[in-house]
């Protein structure tokens, strides 16, 4: 089974330039929890770790059954049934994940009304899995990197300052005292996911200042991730465990080395390594499915680079399906 990997925040009080784990997680899930919160402005819905931290895997707030959250309820209060929130789980991965605890408020969700006049729930699905973690000062140099085989992938990352300790080493009292300093950037993600390794600089000319005056750090929630490599002509079979669905997170056809489907070709076929094409079509026709078959090829993807054999690479993971569909 194909699973995502988690990472938490290092605190650093001296003045290295970086630090990260040595050894990422092994991959496999300590637990996986579901948890209920019926709708209600004073309910909270508490997520936590004991060992590990949070990656959610499903969020639903609306109705998917008749029974959750209906004691005292009248009938036309429960009778809709498929009723969900769009963005829900993006709100919730944006809040929890990577954190060993996470408390949750259905008002935070409860943006618009998705079903107008039914009694809902929030019904979130996550695991707890082992941690790998980098934080960089601000000035320095994050370097992600992954063993061979395997690509980064970003879970989440963050600009700023959360703590007093991090990153404070010879640093004023007025640099380090805000504590309420946050950035979340998609940039992390979008220069390194699918790459072996990546270095990404902890800098306001980067991120942007998110509190001018207080001294920064870069914290990045990574996994390294098993790349699946497909020689042109050849089928995609990507599947998944019983009550899990794809959710493709890179792809690319094209080639990047001397060596990868290489085997028996001439060597003009092979010595074009700057040869990509990121993909839309393997998440367009695979996401949500529990399986799916995609052929490499031409006809496929189009040809990035004529005369050369080519290859397709997929970084996935299997994950839960929106909770009650």
């Amino acid at each position: 089974m194909k699973v995502l990997l988690a990472a938490t925040c290092l605190l650093m009080s001296s003045g290295f330039a970086t630090a990260q784990s040595s050894v990422p997680g092994s991959g496999t899930p300590t637990s996986t929890k579901r948890v209920i919160a019926c709708e209600s402005p004073d309910y909270v819905q508490h997520l936590s770790c004991e060992t590990g931290v949070i990656i959610v895997q499903s969020a639903l707030y609306g109705r998917a059954d008749a029974e959750t959250c209906s004691e005292g309820r009248p009938a036309d209060q429960l009778g809709n049934t498929d009723c969900s929130q769009k963005g829900t789980l993006d709100v919730i991965k944006k809040r929890c994940d990577g954190k060993k605890v996470c408390e949750i408020n259905t008002n935070v969700v409860h943006t618009s009304d998705p079903c107008y006049g039914i009694y809902k729930y929030l019904d979130t699905t996550y695991a707890c899995f082992p941690a790998s973690h980098s934080v960089a000062c601000e000035g320095s140099i994050a370097n992600l990197q992954c063993d061979e085989g395997q690509v980064l992938l970003i879970h989440a990352a963050d600009y700023g300052r959360h703590d007093t300790t991090t990153c404070s080493f010879g640093r004023p009292a007025s640099q380090i005292q805000n504590i309420i300093c946050s950035k979340t950037t998609s940039q992390v993600a979008d220069s390194c996911n699918g790459k072996s390794s990546c270095a990404v600089k902890a800098s306001n000319s980067v991120f942007g200042d998110p509190c001018v005056g207080t001294y920064k750090y870069l914290e990045v929630v990574y996994s390294c991730q098993p790349r699946d490599i497909y020689c042109e002509g050849s089928i995609a079979n990507l599947r998944c465990d019983e009550g899990q669905v794809l959710l493709i997170h890179a792809a690319d056809y094209g080639r990047h080395d001397t060596t990868t489907c290489s085997f028996g070709r001439p060597a003009s076929q092979i010595q074009n390594i700057s040869c990509s094409k990121s993909l839309s079509q393997v998440a367009d026709s695979c996401n949500g499915k529990s399986s799916c078959a995609v052929k490499a090829s031409n006809s496929m993807f189009g040809d990035p680079c004529v005369g050369t054999y080519k290859y397709l690479e997929v970084v996935y993971s299997c994950n839960f399906p929106l909770a009650g569909h």
